[in-house]
């Protein structure tokens, strides 16, 4: 099944060597605030002449995709996963050639990837939920254009599920 060119998100690293499509409409769109998330994005933008990856409430903004939906049109050989500890599932993405945060994704049977809404060009979808809000020590400076979560929100784990559904059935 074919997706039409109108729905693809294109995602850059800051000097424009590596390139992401993403394909169809995406799974959700998310900020979140866990530990890991907080920890992974600090080390990233510690890289030399990194970008920005929190928001600047602290947040990780993140357009959820099936993992068959995305896919690196550009630059590939310069993509490097970093881990916050040895034996983590979980891969920060890099665009070495000028430390971009591009995506996340997983060593285990995961089926979707999180692209880094700051590495979007153009237009992004808008935030549907913040999550693990109980990491963050102080959440009255998080904008209110979402519904916020101490955790990971039942909407956010049935639309997970819906999107592995999908793909099982091939739609």
């Amino acid at each position: 099944m074919s997706v039409p060119t109108k729905n693809v998100l294109v995602a850059s690293c800051a000097c424009g060597s590596v390139e992401l499509e993403a394909s169809g409409a995406p799974i959700t769109s998310v900020v979140c605030y866990c530990d890991d998330c907080q920890e992974g994005s600090g080390q990233i933008e510690a890289f030399p002449n990194a970008r920005p990856v929190r928001d600047s409430d602290g947040g990780t903004a993140y357009i959820v995709y099936r993992k068959d939906r995305v896919k690196c049109s550009k630059g590939a050989r310069l993509l490097k996963g970093y881990k916050i500890r040895e034996k983590s599932v979980t891969n920060r993405v890099v665009a070495t050639c000028c430390n971009s945060a591009m995506f996340l994704n997983f060593d285990d049977a995961k089926h979707w990837v999180d692209v880094y809404s700051l590495s979007v060009k153009g237009d992004i979808p808008p935030v549907q939920m913040r999550v693990c809000a109980k990491f963050k020590p102080d959440t009255r400076r998080v904008p209110s254009d979402a519904p916020l979560y101490s955790g990971y929100a039942p909407k956010f784990l049935a639309k997970l599920v819906a999107a592995k559904i999908a793909m099982l059935l091939h739609r």
